[in-house]
């Protein structure tokens, strides 16, 4: 079942960080995905796309499977000696309601993907193109940043980094995300107010057990 918009546009306000902490330091792709602009901020279902580096035959075919709203997330293995999206893809993706783009490798065209303003996640850049000749597989379980993401898990993506949230937990997560903002309104009330973050997050023993006096 879709998960509702209303609930797509509370996670994108969120953000990652905040989503990340909340259901219990889970869900984070690792640090070396970019945003190509860090200005944007991405939040959808998965769109899963398992293909061979330095080919981009299975994007192309993925792309017939889109639904408006869907985040495309390509595991090209991590390869960055080429670029297997760019300016065309972004038009074609755009065209068809796909807001944003996770790839696992490098894209190219990044200053067009900024001036289309598509949200686009990467491990860097490079201008080599690709093949497109080898077989691959779309809304398949893959593994990306050491995180398992299954075909409509949610995707969240800002200038902090990239989150998964599992599709069964959507409600659950929002909710937790929101107690965590709460709590941390709380927080800077009290810095606000003068007192310590060692007080205000319970950090006396602690420091007294470690000696740090």
């Amino acid at each position: 079942m879709p998960i509702p918009q209303e609930q797509i546009e509370v996670l994108k306000k969120l953000g990652s960080a905040t989503i990340h902490e909340a259901q219990g330091q889970t869900g984070a792709l690792d640090s070396g995905f970019k945003p190509i602009d860090p200005t944007v901020r991405l939040c959808g279902p998965a769109l899963t796309v398992d293909c061979r580096p330095d080919d981009n035959l299975a994007i192309h075919f993925a792309l017939t499977k889109a639904k408006p709203g869907d985040v495309l997330v390509v595991d090209a293995k991590g390869f960055m000696e080429a670029g297997p999206w760019g300016d065309l893809l972004t038009l074609a993706a755009q065209k068809l309601g796909i807001v944003g783009l996770v790839m696992n490798g490098a894209v190219r065209d990044a200053d067009a993907i900024i001036e289309m303003g598509f949200p686009t996640f990467a491990r860097g850049l490079s201008i080599k193109g690709t093949n497109k000749c080898q077989p691959g597989k779309v809304n398949v379980p893959i593994v990306i940043g050491n995180v398992h993401i299954q075909p409509g898990d949610i995707i969240v993506g800002d200038r902090d980094g990239l989150v998964v949230v599992k599709k069964d937990r959507v409600e659950e997560v929002i909710s937790l995300s929101r107690a965590r903002e709460d709590k941390e309104d709380g927080i800077r009330h009290g810095i606000e107010a003068g007192i310590s973050t060692v007080q205000l997050l319970g950090l006396e023993a602690t420091l007294e057990r470690l000696g740090m006096k």
